[in-house]
């Protein structure tokens, strides 16, 4: 996930370059079918294939009935499919506010971070790469956030790791699963197995 990515509630919004870039601009050269189809891409279609589908503005694209909202990629991020606690989160993280994460939750990212240029695995509000931050861009991977931080512990913070664990110690703290094949992400139940509190 970028650190120039979202705004507050309404939180939904682009900060590229330390501007705030609306959805009109973002999206400009997108239709609303294209802006749909490259929401969908970030999680399996038994997901996305039922989600509300918005743009960060807010703008709802499509209505869905099973709880997610996937969001179609742009210059800060690439597209996304969220549970409700990860919608949640972001509002927090872009306001610099701390959040008590209540359940285990879920945001997928199989497409990739798109043209995003990356963001640091310590610092959450970093906007650049430095010496020591451990700037990082992703491939397809999924985010899980956690509802007690001793969950974490044990778990790698190294980014070359194919899990590890990005911003440990900062109330955003969430693993970061890498997805070599997207076709392999969760098929509905998955990762259920291995963190039964996932609904």
């Amino acid at each position: 996930m970028n650190s120039r990515k979202f705004m507050p509630n309404g939180w939904q919004g682009w900060l590229a370059a330390g501007l705030l870039l609306p959805a009109s601009v973002c999206f400009a050269d997108k239709g609303k079918a294209a802006m749909i189809a490259d929401a969908q891409s970030a999680a399996p279609p038994v997901i996305s294939g039922s989600a509300t589908i918005k743009t960060m503005d807010g703008k709802v694209l499509r209505e869905g009935s099973n709880g997610w909202t996937c969001y179609p990629g742009s210059m800060g991020s690439g597209p996304m499919c969220n549970q409700p606690q990860w919608d949640e989160l972001i509002a927090a993280w872009a306001a610099k506010k701390a959040i008590k994460v209540k359940t285990f939750s879920i945001s997928y990212m199989l497409a990739g971070e798109g043209d995003a240029p990356g963001v640091s695995n310590k610092d959450p509000f970093a906007t650049e790469p430095s010496d020591d931050n451990d700037w990082v861009k992703e491939g397809p991977h999924l985010m899980i956030v956690v509802p007690d931080p001793a969950m974490l512990e044990g778990l790698s913070t190294n980014p070359k790791d194919p899990v590890y664990v990005m911003w440990k110690g900062t109330p955003y703290a969430h693993i970061m699963v890498r997805i070599a094949d997207p076709s392999l992400a969760d098929k509905g139940g998955l990762l259920k197995g291995v963190l039964p509190g996932l609904k």
